[in-house]
């Protein structure tokens, strides 16, 4: 469809999910261009590989020879080079009218749900690809043994994609298998609650119109409040047919037994996992009931997922710092939060382990405060930076993470935790409280990642 595109600029080219397009366009032999509001890793990236990228947005960016603009959801009617591009009638996509055609193309599986999306994609796609099926996958993070990071071009029938729920952009996707990880009240600047958002999730399931199937969880309450014609189901409960038992958590290392529940159960054998927590060993159930739902042996998913060592700032292990051990992490919704919390904990038993956390735009901590308050309290030493505002989202400045920080105070005085106003600072308190043994989790989705990667180099 896209075969005769000759030129594509793309309007917030460093977003994840677009410079994946930009490679992808790349591979398929188009000039590439772009532009975004800051630089960073991933449009140097780019500019590596020959994308001309430029800063900020004007309309004289939009070169003669263009014939295909896409644009992040994020960029607004106003932009100067969408109007540019509505002045010379020219095509305009956002990410996700892209990927619905794209999705035309292929059987596609889409990974959907608040959290784990872009880890359940990745051990999805890492199983289909050893398996043979050769998968074109597009993640929305970095998968270390991807030769693109964020995309795998392959030629086989499956196209392996994160769903977005985002302003609901998963309903522009065509699969024919939906994996469901969990539905959580999320990006209330765009929904009304959580029943908005279960009924996006219910029209996108609808999607199927009996010919595929959703593969969810099984443990999770709002997503077995959907109609589903034609589910498997996987989790840790008795009801579900691909069921984890007897966790462990050992120091580096988790492990579980997995039955699968026909007319008897049957065990399928064990599942080890390098990477920590409960969540990502539902992520892991998921990805092998998916798998083995389109004939790949349990074998060949737990060899897999046995050498799956984690992606880009998904609990990623950066390095040392001062004695400490330094992870960062993109999780931002409270029920991310509390999972890494305990997840650390499980893994790190004997070390204290300290959390520098940046909310994730104003508008959403407020909406999530109470919630917030109560899993971040939990930390061992908090250390809060600044409220990270989004370009084009709801920004509502009248609350800042010193306001979560009074809040904590109140409800557990005896919680280590500081403010710090903005990124050097929090790089100063970190010097003055990091001891030789501590395990540091930087979390956040916004650019307190620059900062904790600032911390190795």
């Amino acid at each position: 469809m896209f075969e005769d595109i000759k030129h594509v600029h793309l309007i917030g080219i460093g977003g994840i999910g677009m410079s994946a397009l930009a490679k992808l366009f790349l591979a398929k032999g188009a000039k590439v261009s772009g532009s975004d509001l800051h630089v960073s890793v991933l449009t140097k990236e780019l500019e590596e590989r020959g994308v001309k990228v430029f800063e900020g947005h004007t309309s004289n960016q939009l070169a003669e020879d263009v014939d295909l603009v896409l644009y992040s959801s994020a960029i607004p009617k106003s932009n100067p080079e969408r109007l540019a591009a509505k002045e010379r009638q020219l095509r305009e996509l956002t990410y996700a009218e892209f990927l619905g055609e794209l999705s035309k193309g292929y059987s596609t599986i889409a990974v959907a749900g608040t959290h784990g999306k872009s880890s359940t994609t990745a051990m999805l796609s890492l199983i289909l690809e050893e398996a043979g099926y050769d998968p074109t996958v597009i993640v929305g993070s970095r998968v270390p043994s991807f030769k693109d990071g964020n995309l795998r071009i392959g030629s086989g029938r499956f196209f392996i994609v994160e769903a977005c729920e985002y302003k609901a952009n998963l309903l522009h996707l065509n699969p024919e298998m939906v994996v469901l990880t969990n539905v959580d009240e999320d990006h209330l600047d765009f929904y009304k609650d959580i029943d908005h958002i279960r009924t996006t999730f219910q029209t996108f399931v609808d999607k199927l119109k009996g010919k595929g199937i959703v593969v969810w969880n099984a443990d999770d309450d709002e997503s077995a409040k959907l109609s589903i014609a034609r589910g498997v189901t996987f989790g840790f409960g008795d009801a579900a047919e691909y069921r984890a038992i007897d966790r462990k958590a050992l120091p580096g290392e988790q492990v579980s037994s997995v039955v699968r529940q026909e007319a008897q159960e049957h065990g399928l054998g064990e599942l080890s996992l390098q990477v920590p927590g409960e969540y990502n060993m539902s992520n892991a159930l998921a990805a092998t009931a998916a798998a083995m739902e389109l004939g790949v042996p349990f074998e060949t998913c737990a060899k897999v997922l046995k050498q799956f060592v984690g992606i880009w700032r998904r609990f990623e292990k950066l390095g040392e710092w001062k004695g400490a051990t330094v992870y960062s992490d993109y999780g931002h919704h409270p029920t991310e939060v509390a999972a890494v919390i305990r997840a650390t904990k499980e893994f790190f038993a004997d070390r204290r382990v300290v959390l520098c956390y940046q909310p994730h735009q104003h508008a959403r901590t407020i909406a999530l405060l109470d919630e917030l308050v109560d899993v971040l309290k939990e930390a061992e030493v908090l250390v809060l930076t600044e409220i990270y505002e989004v370009a084009g989202r709801t920004e509502e400045t009248q609350i800042s993470s010193s306001d979560l920080m009074q809040k904590i105070k109140e409800l557990r005085p005896e919680c280590e935790v500081v403010f710090a106003k903005d990124l050097p600072n929090t790089k100063l308190l970190l010097e003055n409280l990091i001891k030789d043994g501590d395990v540091l989790i930087m979390q956040g989705a916004g650019s307190i990642d620059d900062l904790a990667r600032s911390l190795i180099n």
